[in-house]
């Protein structure tokens, strides 16, 4: 079959087997895409996505931009680490960070040497940091991938200095970052392991420190002073190391929070994550999000569509789903999509919420199933089988955010991101 030319780019197609494979074809099984969806009405082709008509385009022109929105904002000084772990927030680590590298990002941060050694396979070769540390044995394939490792306990030290010393072809000293807790309480040495961590440092030969951080709590939050003797702390400690001759070398704080509207932690390199993305922490008082909203404006990167499956009449009375968590109010009109929580729909979502439809909110209705979920369509009357539903995206000039929809629902932006099922096709704008 000749490829067609389309805007849009799969990442893992080769994964998939042929059977499954997500292609891109003309005529989707239904024939006219939401004509609400400005997108689709300059496409003379569909999304045909295997067999299950949900699909997540993801945005890097959006993605480059926040980039470049957080370079103006902190300055030409501080470096920027993209944070690209859990697989760049459910998003697509090789593809984010391929376009990433091109647009200058510095550095990259994972969790684990999975994760760094992903990326080097794909052919990113700027510096990776492992934000949370290894288990022993870890800091072999670490060094031999050339991934900088976080040190957070001062047995990490010894760790890496043995293994750098066994290191084969290694001329120069491996470079690691340490981790100081300064409140968080998950990671890093304390505060008083400071002076022992300078005298261990002073007896490796094959390890150099080449960065220090920390992490905040709730940076997020100005209505408490956490964060602001997180920050304290963390200079007494590096002055304290300073005083014992040791470098802290990169100097790194601030998480999304603290780079929207704590400039005094920027220091030598700052770690966007959410805002890479385009979504907003909720800040404490909410008049500082609409500060930060208007100096740092970011662009969302996801959008998840899928298309009705089916359209069922039912009178008043009628239960909808598992354990009839919806009962018609009136006669209805319900509409099921081929999308659930298995796919990136939250459960916590049940009878909560909106979707869009040819540019207007109707609301999910009944529990939110693993693979389907049910909407009342009743007051879009035009609407049909095959019509594309946004669950987050644009339609129109409706909107429904990542981040808006996570502050419903009670959690985090980066929870619902890294809910995206690994079954559903991304495509890369």
């Amino acid at each position: 079959m000749k490829r067609s030319a389309h805007p849009l780019r799969q990442a893992g197609r080769a994964c998939l087997p042929k059977r499954c494979a997500v292609v891109l074809v003309f005529n989707f099984w239904v024939a006219q895409p939401s004509r609400s969806l400005a997108f689709y009405k300059t496409m003379s082709k569909s999304i045909h996505s295997g067999g299950r008509p949900v699909w997540a385009e993801i945005s890097l022109q959006a993605i480059t931009k926040n980039l470049r929105v957080i370079r103006r904002h902190i300055g030409p000084k501080p470096k920027i680490l993209a944070v690209v772990k859990s697989n760049a927030y459910g998003l697509g680590a090789v593809p984010i960070s391929k376009a990433l590298q091109k647009a200058g990002v510095e550095w990259f941060g994972v969790t684990c040497a999975n994760e760094g050694v992903e990326l080097r396979e794909a052919g990113i070769r700027k510096p990776i940091l492992v934000l949370t540390g290894f288990w022993p044995d870890e800091e072999k394939r670490l060094i031999q991938n050339g991934l900088t490792p976080a040190a957070t306990r001062l047995d990490d030290v010894r760790l890496l200095e043995r293994a750098a010393k066994s290191a084969r072809g290694k001329s120069s000293r491996v470079p690691f970052h340490l981790k100081i807790n300064t409140g968080m309480n998950r990671l890093g040495i304390s505060p008083a392991e400071i002076e022992a961590f300078a005298r261990l440092l002073s007896d490796c030969r094959h390890i150099e420190l080449q960065g220090t951080f920390t992490h905040f709590a709730s940076a997020e939050d100005f209505s408490a002073r956490q964060t602001d003797d997180q920050e304290q702390l963390f200079r007494t400690c590096l002055d304290r190391m300073r005083a014992l001759g040791v470098s802290p070398g990169i100097v790194h704080m601030a998480n999304s929070g603290a780079i929207c509207a704590r400039p005094s932690t920027w220091a030598d390199m700052v770690r966007p994550g959410a805002i890479l993305y385009g979504y907003y922490q909720s800040f404490d008082p909410p008049h500082k999000g609409q500060e930060v909203q208007r100096h740092l404006p970011i662009e969302p990167s996801l959008s998840l569509r899928a298309r009705i499956i089916t359209l069922r009449d039912l009178s008043p009375g009628q239960g909808v789903g598992y354990s009839a968590r919806f009962i018609t109010g009136r006669p209805s009109r319900i509409a099921v999509i081929n999308a659930g929580y298995a796919d990136g729909i939250s459960r916590q979502r049940t009878n909560r919420g909106c979707a869009l439809l040819r540019g207007h909110r109707v609301p999910l209705v009944g529990a939110i199933s693993m693979d389907l979920t049910t909407l009342d369509v009743t007051d879009v009357p035009e609407a049909k089988l095959g019509d594309v539903v946004t669950i987050y995206g644009k339609d129109g000039e409706s909107s429904i955010i990542v981040s808006d929809v996570a502050r419903e629902i009670g959690t985090v932006t980066s929870d619902l991101l890294c809910a995206l099922g690994r079954r559903v096709p991304r495509y890369y704008l």
